[in-house]
Protein backbone atom coordinates (compact mmCIF):
# COMPACT_ATOMS: atom_id res chain seq x y z
CA UNK A 1 0.00 0.00 0.00
CA UNK A 2 2.54 2.36 1.13
CA UNK A 3 4.12 1.79 -2.64
CA UNK A 4 1.30 1.88 -4.15
CA UNK A 5 0.92 5.55 -2.64
CA UNK A 6 4.82 6.68 -3.02
CA UNK A 7 4.07 5.87 -7.19
CA UNK A 8 0.92 7.78 -7.39
CA UNK A 9 2.60 10.36 -5.15
CA UNK A 10 5.75 10.35 -8.25
CA UNK A 11 3.21 10.12 -11.35
CA UNK A 12 0.85 13.29 -9.83
CA UNK A 13 4.46 15.04 -8.87
CA UNK A 14 5.60 14.34 -12.58
CA UNK A 15 2.55 15.12 -14.26
CA UNK A 16 2.64 19.03 -12.86
CA UNK A 17 6.09 19.54 -13.66
CA UNK A 18 5.40 18.37 -17.22
CA UNK A 19 2.44 20.87 -17.81
CA UNK A 20 4.32 23.13 -16.00
CA UNK A 21 7.37 22.99 -18.11
CA UNK A 22 4.77 22.86 -21.11
CA UNK A 23 3.07 25.90 -19.91
CA UNK A 24 6.26 27.97 -19.63
CA UNK A 25 7.63 26.66 -23.12
CA UNK A 26 4.10 28.04 -25.13
CA UNK A 27 4.28 31.48 -23.32
CA UNK A 28 8.01 32.06 -24.03
CA UNK A 29 7.19 30.96 -27.79
CA UNK A 30 4.40 33.29 -27.90
CA UNK A 31 6.05 36.24 -26.00
CA UNK A 32 9.02 35.66 -28.75
CA UNK A 33 6.97 35.84 -31.46
CA UNK A 34 4.86 38.58 -30.32
CA UNK A 35 5.17 41.66 -31.96
CA UNK A 36 5.58 44.59 -29.87
CA UNK A 37 3.06 47.83 -30.72
CA UNK A 38 4.89 51.25 -31.61
CA UNK A 39 1.95 52.75 -29.12
CA UNK A 40 1.32 51.15 -26.50
CA UNK A 41 -2.08 52.45 -24.75
CA UNK A 42 -3.99 51.26 -21.26
CA UNK A 43 -6.78 48.25 -22.07
CA UNK A 44 -8.81 47.29 -19.59
CA UNK A 45 -9.01 43.59 -19.71
CA UNK A 46 -12.22 42.10 -19.42
CA UNK A 47 -11.82 38.05 -19.41
CA UNK A 48 -14.72 35.48 -17.92
CA UNK A 49 -15.91 36.52 -14.90
CA UNK A 50 -15.54 34.19 -11.80
CA UNK A 51 -18.46 32.11 -10.93
CA UNK A 52 -20.82 33.61 -8.92
CA UNK A 53 -21.67 31.11 -6.56
CA UNK A 54 -17.90 31.23 -5.82
CA UNK A 55 -18.34 34.56 -4.53
CA UNK A 56 -21.27 34.27 -3.18
CA UNK A 57 -20.05 31.19 -1.10
CA UNK A 58 -16.67 33.38 -0.36
CA UNK A 59 -18.99 36.42 1.07
CA UNK A 60 -17.09 38.31 -1.54
CA UNK A 61 -20.56 39.49 -3.81
CA UNK A 62 -21.77 41.83 -1.73
CA UNK A 63 -20.60 45.03 -0.75
CA UNK A 64 -18.62 44.92 2.68
CA UNK A 65 -15.93 46.72 4.79
CA UNK A 66 -13.63 43.99 3.57
CA UNK A 67 -14.39 44.37 0.46
CA UNK A 68 -13.82 48.28 0.69
CA UNK A 69 -10.77 47.82 2.54
CA UNK A 70 -9.70 45.78 -0.44
CA UNK A 71 -10.24 48.00 -3.17
CA UNK A 72 -8.86 50.54 -1.72
CA UNK A 73 -5.55 48.69 -0.93
CA UNK A 74 -4.97 47.64 -4.33
CA UNK A 75 -5.96 50.57 -6.25
CA UNK A 76 -3.10 52.01 -3.74
CA UNK A 77 -0.86 49.66 -4.81
CA UNK A 78 -1.52 49.64 -8.27
CA UNK A 79 -2.78 46.26 -9.07
CA UNK A 80 -5.39 46.33 -11.46
CA UNK A 81 -7.29 43.07 -9.99
CA UNK A 82 -11.01 42.98 -9.53
CA UNK A 83 -11.30 43.28 -5.30
CA UNK A 84 -14.17 40.53 -5.31
CA UNK A 85 -11.65 38.29 -7.06
CA UNK A 86 -9.08 38.41 -4.52
CA UNK A 87 -11.06 38.36 -1.62
CA UNK A 88 -12.45 35.06 -2.66
CA UNK A 89 -9.09 33.49 -3.50
CA UNK A 90 -7.37 34.50 -0.35
CA UNK A 91 -10.65 33.19 1.85
CA UNK A 92 -10.63 29.56 -0.31
CA UNK A 93 -6.55 29.86 0.33
CA UNK A 94 -7.79 30.22 3.88
CA UNK A 95 -9.85 26.74 3.67
CA UNK A 96 -7.50 25.13 1.14
CA UNK A 97 -4.37 25.30 2.55
CA UNK A 98 -5.33 23.81 6.06
CA UNK A 99 -7.08 20.71 4.36
CA UNK A 100 -3.85 20.04 1.77
CA UNK A 101 -2.05 20.13 5.58
CA UNK A 102 -4.42 17.58 6.83
CA UNK A 103 -3.51 15.37 3.69
CA UNK A 104 0.16 15.99 4.04
CA UNK A 105 0.09 14.72 7.47
CA UNK A 106 -1.82 11.84 6.38
CA UNK A 107 0.57 10.97 3.65
CA UNK A 108 3.62 11.15 6.37
CA UNK A 109 1.60 8.84 8.33
CA UNK A 110 1.07 6.42 5.78
CA UNK A 111 4.43 6.60 4.46
CA UNK A 112 3.64 8.05 0.86
CA UNK A 113 5.79 11.08 2.47
CA UNK A 114 9.10 11.02 3.91
CA UNK A 115 9.50 13.37 6.38
CA UNK A 116 11.83 15.78 4.29
CA UNK A 117 9.25 16.16 2.00
CA UNK A 118 6.84 17.04 4.81
CA UNK A 119 8.55 19.41 6.41
CA UNK A 120 9.13 20.97 3.45
CA UNK A 121 5.61 20.94 2.54
CA UNK A 122 4.47 21.94 5.67
CA UNK A 123 7.11 25.41 5.78
CA UNK A 124 5.68 26.37 2.24
CA UNK A 125 1.82 25.78 3.22
CA UNK A 126 2.54 28.03 6.24
CA UNK A 127 4.02 30.77 4.35
CA UNK A 128 1.07 30.80 2.13
CA UNK A 129 -1.25 30.74 5.25
CA UNK A 130 1.04 34.00 6.64
CA UNK A 131 0.21 35.26 3.32
CA UNK A 132 -3.11 34.92 3.27
CA UNK A 133 -3.58 35.67 6.84
CA UNK A 134 -1.58 39.13 6.94
CA UNK A 135 -2.40 40.15 3.23
CA UNK A 136 -3.66 43.36 4.53
CA UNK A 137 -0.38 44.04 6.53
CA UNK A 138 1.45 43.47 3.09
CA UNK A 139 -0.45 44.98 1.08
CA UNK A 140 -0.63 48.27 3.17
CA UNK A 141 3.11 48.24 3.55
CA UNK A 142 3.91 48.39 0.08
CA UNK A 143 1.07 50.87 -0.53
CA UNK A 144 2.47 53.22 1.56
CA UNK A 145 6.12 52.48 0.22
CA UNK A 146 4.98 53.08 -3.55
CA UNK A 147 3.12 56.27 -2.26
CA UNK A 148 6.26 57.80 -1.08
CA UNK A 149 7.96 56.76 -4.07
CA UNK A 150 5.08 58.46 -6.45
CA UNK A 151 4.84 61.15 -4.32
CA UNK A 152 8.90 62.08 -4.88
CA UNK A 153 8.54 61.67 -8.29
CA UNK A 154 5.56 63.91 -8.58
CA UNK A 155 8.03 66.71 -6.61
CA UNK A 156 10.74 66.03 -9.91
CA UNK A 157 8.19 66.40 -12.18
CA UNK A 158 6.44 69.41 -10.38
CA UNK A 159 9.87 70.99 -10.27
CA UNK A 160 10.52 70.79 -14.11
CA UNK A 161 6.94 71.85 -15.12
CA UNK A 162 8.22 74.92 -13.01
CA UNK A 163 11.36 75.58 -14.77
CA UNK A 164 9.51 74.93 -18.26
CA UNK A 165 7.12 77.65 -17.37
CA UNK A 166 8.52 80.45 -19.36
CA UNK A 167 8.40 77.86 -22.54
CA UNK A 168 6.47 78.05 -25.89
CA UNK A 169 6.29 74.33 -25.40
CA UNK A 170 3.23 72.46 -25.67
CA UNK A 171 2.08 70.40 -22.23
CA UNK A 172 2.75 67.27 -24.00
CA UNK A 173 6.13 68.51 -24.72
CA UNK A 174 6.87 69.28 -20.98
CA UNK A 175 4.99 66.14 -19.78
CA UNK A 176 7.28 64.03 -22.20
CA UNK A 177 10.90 65.81 -20.60
CA UNK A 178 9.77 65.09 -17.12
CA UNK A 179 9.47 61.66 -18.41
CA UNK A 180 13.08 60.77 -18.36
CA UNK A 181 12.82 61.97 -14.36
CA UNK A 182 10.48 58.93 -13.55
CA UNK A 183 11.30 55.49 -12.59
CA UNK A 184 7.93 53.73 -10.64
CA UNK A 185 5.64 55.67 -12.18
CA UNK A 186 7.19 55.62 -15.87
CA UNK A 187 4.87 53.16 -17.45
CA UNK A 188 2.36 54.79 -16.51
CA UNK A 189 3.04 57.91 -17.71
CA UNK A 190 4.34 56.47 -21.04
CA UNK A 191 0.79 55.77 -21.69
CA UNK A 192 -0.88 58.71 -20.52
CA UNK A 193 1.50 60.77 -23.28
CA UNK A 194 0.60 58.04 -25.87
CA UNK A 195 -3.24 58.42 -25.10
CA UNK A 196 -2.88 62.25 -24.46
CA UNK A 197 -3.56 63.19 -28.31
CA UNK A 198 -6.86 60.41 -28.47
CA UNK A 199 -9.10 62.14 -25.51
CA UNK A 200 -6.46 63.59 -22.81
CA UNK A 201 -9.26 64.02 -20.28
CA UNK A 202 -9.69 60.10 -20.39
CA UNK A 203 -5.99 59.61 -20.45
CA UNK A 204 -5.57 61.90 -17.36
CA UNK A 205 -8.28 59.57 -15.45
CA UNK A 206 -6.71 56.63 -17.01
CA UNK A 207 -3.37 58.05 -15.49
CA UNK A 208 -5.16 58.88 -12.34
CA UNK A 209 -6.81 55.44 -11.60
CA UNK A 210 -3.72 53.74 -12.61
CA UNK A 211 -1.50 55.68 -9.85
CA UNK A 212 -4.48 55.25 -7.08
CA UNK A 213 -3.04 57.56 -4.76
CA UNK A 214 -4.19 61.05 -3.20
CA UNK A 215 -1.33 62.88 -4.53
CA UNK A 216 -1.87 61.28 -7.98
CA UNK A 217 -5.43 62.94 -7.77
CA UNK A 218 -4.41 65.97 -7.07
CA UNK A 219 -1.71 65.95 -9.63
CA UNK A 220 -4.07 65.27 -12.19
CA UNK A 221 -6.17 68.45 -11.53
CA UNK A 222 -3.43 70.37 -11.43
CA UNK A 223 -2.26 68.94 -15.20
CA UNK A 224 -6.12 69.72 -15.97
CA UNK A 225 -6.12 72.78 -14.88
CA UNK A 226 -2.76 74.05 -16.47
CA UNK A 227 -4.39 72.47 -19.91
CA UNK A 228 -7.14 74.59 -19.83
CA UNK A 229 -5.05 77.74 -19.92
CA UNK A 230 -1.42 78.76 -18.20
CA UNK A 231 -1.07 81.31 -15.57
CA UNK A 232 0.68 82.57 -13.15
CA UNK A 233 -1.98 81.21 -10.31
CA UNK A 234 -1.41 77.63 -11.97
CA UNK A 235 1.86 77.19 -11.28
CA UNK A 236 1.73 78.98 -7.71
CA UNK A 237 -0.50 76.01 -7.40
CA UNK A 238 2.20 73.66 -8.53
CA UNK A 239 4.55 75.42 -5.89
CA UNK A 240 2.31 74.64 -3.48
CA UNK A 241 1.63 71.25 -4.26
CA UNK A 242 5.42 70.45 -4.31
CA UNK A 243 5.99 71.78 -0.86
CA UNK A 244 3.31 69.93 0.72
CA UNK A 245 4.27 66.59 -0.97
CA UNK A 246 7.80 67.78 0.41
CA UNK A 247 6.40 68.23 3.90
CA UNK A 248 4.61 64.74 3.14
CA UNK A 249 7.93 63.45 2.64
CA UNK A 250 9.62 64.57 5.90
CA UNK A 251 7.01 63.24 7.81
CA UNK A 252 7.31 59.65 6.32
CA UNK A 253 10.66 59.62 6.88
CA UNK A 254 10.99 61.04 10.46
CA UNK A 255 8.38 58.29 11.02
CA UNK A 256 10.93 55.63 9.58
CA UNK A 257 13.55 56.65 11.70
CA UNK A 258 11.34 56.70 14.82
CA UNK A 259 10.35 52.96 13.98
CA UNK A 260 14.19 51.74 13.11
CA UNK A 261 14.77 53.63 16.89
CA UNK A 262 12.71 51.25 18.33
CA UNK A 263 13.69 48.68 16.24
CA UNK A 264 17.37 49.15 17.82
CA UNK A 265 15.96 49.78 21.19
CA UNK A 266 14.39 46.17 21.65
CA UNK A 267 17.54 44.60 19.67
CA UNK A 268 19.91 46.69 22.30
CA UNK A 269 18.00 45.13 25.30
CA UNK A 270 18.26 41.53 24.15
CA UNK A 271 21.97 41.40 25.67
CA UNK A 272 21.14 42.88 28.24
CA UNK A 273 18.34 39.81 29.34
CA UNK A 274 20.91 37.13 28.31
CA UNK A 275 23.25 38.73 30.42
CA UNK A 276 20.77 38.28 33.47
CA UNK A 277 19.53 34.93 32.30
CA UNK A 278 23.46 33.98 32.43
CA UNK A 279 25.39 35.49 35.36
CA UNK A 280 22.62 37.44 37.41
CA UNK A 281 19.89 34.44 37.22
CA UNK A 282 22.14 31.79 39.10
CA UNK A 283 22.91 34.27 41.87
CA UNK A 284 19.24 35.51 42.34
CA UNK A 285 18.51 31.68 42.67
CA UNK A 286 20.89 31.19 45.30
CA UNK A 287 19.67 33.94 47.17
CA UNK A 288 16.38 32.76 47.76
CA UNK A 289 17.72 29.40 47.99
CA UNK A 290 19.60 30.73 51.45
CA UNK A 291 17.03 33.00 52.70
CA UNK A 292 14.05 29.59 52.90
CA UNK A 293 17.30 27.39 54.54
CA UNK A 294 17.19 30.84 56.95
CA UNK A 295 13.27 31.04 57.56
CA UNK A 296 13.01 26.88 57.74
Amino acid sequence: MADDNQLLFQWVGWTVQFALAMSAFVLLLRAASARRPRWNISRRLRGRQPPRWWLRAMGADRDSPALRERASLLAGSGIQMAPELYLAAMRTLQLLLPALGLAAYGLERSGALSSAEFGYSLTALAAGMLLALCDRMFLDAYRRYRADRIRKELVVVSSQLLYYSGSRLHLHGKLARCLPYTKLMRQDMQLLLNEWYHRPDTALARFRERLGTDEAYGFVETIRTLRMGESEEVYDMIREMAKEYKAKIELARAGRKETVSYALFVLAGIPILYTFQIFLYPWVQQSQQLFDMLNA
